[in-house]
């Protein structure tokens, strides 16, 4: 098969590599000439523009988009439109909202599948979690190539209609962001609490059948192992949060109570601002008991 990839960065050059290895054919396109370059030295057909790479596909196109969400997707599908038929397929693999992805599938003459997908960086060896949303028969065409880019044929499925990918994708990344609040709070006991303990031994051992093993944790040890137990270097702060704050929207509208969730995002947006509100506290404190205000450092 014959596929076209948008965006080389390090999500997409990975659908350039997996893809190639698998022995389908790939034309690249990137605005950064060094990342085409580099993907033409890895076995690519290398593309100018967006344009240049729809006229390279020919007739049933299958292009792959690996942009960052928003404008700059809707960007490139205006750059394919005419170019596009509703033989052709195309998909959308960044962190798109899902009603922008049914919105866009409403609007493109071809096959919009939406893709959400999970693995980060280290699907350059293991592959990615694919869930896919659109047209059936869009998604088994593309089958090899999603078998080739996801950690096999149990790595991806269709979840349903245009903007069913999208919107598991976007639940998967809340369900992720309290993962991450649990083992940070069980973490922090253990690191305050009553024994000087190595966290990366803990982690280490939980990793090895307890019931709370999983790759979040293998990344726990691993983050103790190359940072120190007591993490001296790491900032006290955590970015992202889109999809979080996405899904505990849709939660409200759908009146599903995810306190773990909103919990968790509370916490990465409450990481990267001096709170108001703990600085009144810190000055009630004071106020009701004469206890010792702290004051910021300048």
């Amino acid at each position: 098969m014959q596929l076209g990839v948008i965006g080389l960065g390090r999500m997409g050059r990975i659908v350039v590599d997996r893809v190639l290895a698998a022995g389908h054919e790939v034309v690249a396109f990137d605005i950064d000439e060094e990342a085409v370059a580099s993907a033409a030295e890895a076995g690519a057909e290398p593309a100018d523009s967006i344009v240049d790479l729809a006229d390279r596909l020919g007739d049933g196109k299958r292009i792959w988009l690996m942009v960052p969400a928003g404008d700059p997707v809707d960007a490139a599908l205006d750059e394919l439109e005419p170019r596009l038929s509703d033989a052709d397929v195309v998909v959308d693999g960044g962190n798109s909202h899902f009603e922008d992805s049914v919105r866009r599938a409403e609007t493109t003459d071809a096959a919009y599948l939406d893709c959400g997908t999970s693995g980060g960086p280290a699907g350059a060896e293991l592959g990615f979690s694919l869930m896919i949303g659109g047209p059936e028969w869009a998604y088994d065409e593309l089958v090899p190539v999603f078998d080739a880019v996801a950690t096999g044929p149990d790595g991806h499925d269709r979840m349903g209609p245009a903007g069913s990918g999208h919107y598991v994708k976007m639940v998967h990344n809340g369900v992720e962001y309290a993962l991450m609040q649990a083992y940070g709070e069980g973490f922090e006991l253990l690191h305050e609490g009553r024994y000087d303990l190595d966290l990366e031994a803990v982690a280490r051992t939980w990793n090895n059948g307890a019931v709370i093993r999983s790759w979040l944790l293998e990344l726990c040890e691993e983050a103790f192992r190359e940072e120190g137990t007591d993490l001296d270097d790491v900032a006290d702060h955590v970015a992202g949060g889109s999809t979080g704050t996405w899904t505990v929207r849709e939660a409200l509208e759908r009146e599903v109570p995810v306190p773990l969730i909103h919990g968790a995002l509370a916490e990465r947006f409450g990481s990267r601002r001096d709170r108001f509100s703990r600085r009144l506290a810190n000055r009630l404190r004071y106020g009701f008991g004469r206890h010792e205000v702290a004051r910021r450092e300048e």
